[in-house]
């Protein structure tokens, strides 16, 4: 008896575990465990004709997102869906997420009787649902991938966690971690091409929402979609075009910010695709894409920024150079903690000390920004003075300005270009890091234009960061920080 008892022990023990966590909203419901999966309400009638919508939830966030403060669980139901939902890692790659949510899709739709699922994932949820559609072969059990809002392509805002500037705070908040390293456009030029020439990724049907409005100012959505301006339209977290893949269907581009575009609103746009069955797509063109016309205020800015950071023990000074004719300066001092005492101080000595302060919920959560907005500021020196005991901080300043459109960086051939009709010269300092360390300085004067000094083959991911000063064919001096990914694999192929 006792070794049929232990038989059985074991037996069980090797038994698949489901980690199902109980219904959403109940006592046994901690959320935001790794690994375990809840499920909604049954709705008052289940169609068998209609799949089971599976929730996955993006970086530094939890199941929770889509039922508190959020009315998207609230409309699948009352549309008559069966839902699920996943907790990943918030800080895990898509490797680690991926095999999650392959046994949790396994287990989800076993609960609901073999019920095909589609797959609704935010932001990096969609990237990690791919994996485990793709990589690890849990296709059979889904019809359609839904993404909303994904950095298909990666985010630039990951590239500048691992920037000179912006390193040592990034540390202090816990943002260098894998699922930041892994949204580094460099590491994901590398990944696409392994998920989007497997075999297994014509399986699923993949349909994409993306967004084109920020956070309110002095939130950290507004400062994102302020760094990724550059990048083209975004909302706050993900431009449009690194939402995109070329098989997928683009469902709708609208003005959602990065939080929005996960809410209730979005799910008329994407309910037509939630079938039982893969829909094939033939993939975006600007004739088939059912974006919206952009809004003036939600046009592509031409705005370029200005990087400053480290940390301080008592007080800390910077100082930075504004051009003629720069029609607005949005300033952010992000820092570890947040801060009373900051004044902006321009050439003439008017004093800035009325700012916004918000925390960060994205790429540096935790962050507390404190923001200025200045319009028509005067050309010459400005300051920033802060007084606190001990923090570490990420200065911002965007320009909007024309000057912007002056300087070029070719991603193919790490040129840069002056194109000369603004700006008369300007000198570059080049910083290095490899997966965060610094491996190499170097400095170089650019007239027209000049090659960026870059010669590693070791694996891994290179963050440049590119200090620009020079003068403007006026004479006034100016600043700018261009932050580069490139990412080189085992055999010193860059990307």
């Amino acid at each position: 008896m006792k070794r049929l008892g232990l038989i059985l022990l074991m037996l069980f023990l090797m038994l698949p575990v489901s980690a199902h966590a109980g219904k959403i909203g109940g006592k046994d419901n901690p959320g935001g465990v790794p690994g375990q999966w809840y499920a909604g309400d049954a709705p008052g009638y289940s169609d068998p004709n209609k799949p089971v919508l599976v929730f996955i939830h993006g970086i530094n966030s939890s199941s929770k997102t889509w039922w508190e403060s959020n009315n998207m669980y609230q409309t699948a139901l009352n549309n008559g869906y069966q839902t699920a939902f996943i907790d990943v890692h918030p800080d895990k790659n898509m490797w680690d997420n991926g095999t999650i949510i392959n046994n949790r899709v396994r287990d989800i739709y076993n609960y609901f009787g073999q019920k095909k699922l589609v797959i609704v994932g935010h932001s990096k949820g969609g990237i990690d649902a791919q994996n485990a559609l793709v990589h690890y072969g849990a296709h059979p059990y889904v019809s359609n991938l839904i993404t909303l809002s994904t950095p298909h392509h990666g985010s630039q805002l990951a590239d500048l966690a691992y920037s000179g500037w912006a390193g040592w705070l990034a540390s202090i908040l816990g943002s260098k971690n894998d699922a930041t390293y892994s949204l580094q456009t460099g590491y994901m030029r590398n990944y696409r091409p392994q998920i989007d020439t497997h075999i297994n990724r014509s399986k699923n049907s993949v349909f994409t929402l993306a967004g084109t409005k920020w956070g309110s100012f002095g939130s950290s959505l507004y400062w994102g979609g302020l760094y990724l301006s550059s990048y083209g339209s975004n909302d706050g977290a993900v431009t449009v075009a690194n939402s995109r893949l070329p098989y997928s269907k683009e469902v709708r581009v609208s003005s959602w910010n990065h939080t929005t575009v996960r809410e209730g609103g979005t799910f008329q746009y994407f309910r037509p695709y939630l079938t039982l069955n893969a829909q094939p797509v033939a993939g975006i063109t600007s004739a088939e894409s059912m974006s919206e016309p952009l809004a003036p205020e939600l046009e592509p800015a031409n705005i370029s920024v200005l990087h400053r950071g480290g940390e301080f023990s008592a007080s800390a000074l910077e100082n930075f150079q504004v051009e003629e004719n720069v029609a607005k300066l949005d300033l952010d001092w992000l820092s570890d903690k947040k801060i009373k005492d900051l004044v902006v101080t321009s050439p003439s000595g008017v004093e800035y000390r009325k700012f916004t302060h918000s925390v960060d919920e994205g790429v540096f959560k935790g962050g507390h920004h404190h923001s200025f907005q200045i319009h028509k500021p005067e050309a010459g020196q400005w300051s920033v003075k802060v007084n606190k005991n001990k923090a570490a901080y990420l200065m911002t300043v965007g320009f909007h300005s024309d000057l912007n459109e002056e300087i070029i960086l070719d991603e193919k051939t790490l040129e840069l270009k002056n194109k000369g009709s603004k700006i008369k010269n300007f000198q570059v300092n080049v910083n290095i890091n490899k997966d965060g360390q610094k491996k190499k300085d170097a400095s170089m004067m650019i007239s027209q234009k000049g090659k960026v000094p870059f010669t590693f083959k070791e694996e891994g991911v290179y963050t440049l960061t590119l200090d620009v000063k020079g003068k403007t064919k006026a004479g006034k001096k100016f600043e700018r920080t261009i932050v580069k990914s490139i990412y080189v694999d085992k055999n010193g192929n860059t990307y």
